[in-house]
């Protein structure tokens, strides 16, 4: 489970993800809300931790951007401020949950893994990287710039390719990983072309990288 941790105090910070680590969650940090936001559109997490008060931008900016930007990740805010203002100004743009410091990090871990089961069909729908966003239930294909409608074989193949992006695969470890060795290597190879060229066609920032025989999805060098 992947967890982007945007917290200002570095001590906490470091103390915070060293036991969300511990407790099985791969986590990102960074310490301001233009961090936050870069690491939003580079890719995909279960959940973020906003804590509301950051430099550049605060907790709440980047969660109202997130949502403007229609980023439906789960968002758990920190406040040192208990006070219900706090509490309904995060809400009212789309916080899912919230927490108020001190916190314990017992309490911490079970609000994570509810806001992860609680949102597990959307993420598992909806995939976000750099630019580019998958509905796998209508396999649609959205960037800023353009869309189309997937067929289900490609929808299969971006979904996989968007949990794995930048790692290589080979044709033949493609057939197998995504659909279970039932189709070849050689149409493998063939899908692989017809999603380069669709994600071409909505003029996306990424694209898939070939290198000899091996393929992996990344963004394109300017």
């Amino acid at each position: 489970m992947k967890i982007l941790y945007a917290e200002d105090e570095l001590q906490l910070s470091s103390a915070v993800t060293e036991i969300l680590k511990m407790e099985g969650f791969e986590v990102t940090s960074v310490y301001d809300g233009e961090q936050a936001l870069d690491a939003l559109h580079k890719d995909y997490y279960d959940a973020v931790v906003l804590d509301i008060m950051m430099p550049k931008k605060d907790g709440i900016e980047v969660l109202t951007e997130m949502r403007r930007e229609g980023d439906h990740t789960s968002v758990l805010m920190l406040t040192a401020k208990a006070t219900v203002d706090d509490r309904i100004t995060g809400l009212s743009v789309g916080a899912d949950d919230y927490l108020s410091k001190p916190f314990a990090m017992k309490e911490l871990v079970a609000r994570l893994n509810s806001l992860i089961r609680r949102n597990s069909d959307y993420r598992h729908s909806v995939l976000k990287y750099a630019n580019i966003e998958l509905d796998s239930n209508s396999c649609e294909l959205r960037s800023d710039k353009g869309s189309l409608r997937l067929n289900n074989t490609e929808a299969e193949l971006l979904s996989f390719y968007i949990r794995n992006v930048g790692s290589p695969f080979t044709a033949e470890q493609i057939n197998e990983q995504v659909w279970g060795g039932r189709e070849s290597a050689e149409k493998a190879e063939l899908y692989i072309y017809y999603l380069k060229n669709k994600l071409r066609q909505i003029r996306s920032d990424v694209s898939i990288l070939i290198d000899g025989e091996t393929y992996a999805l990344g963004e394109e060098e300017a």
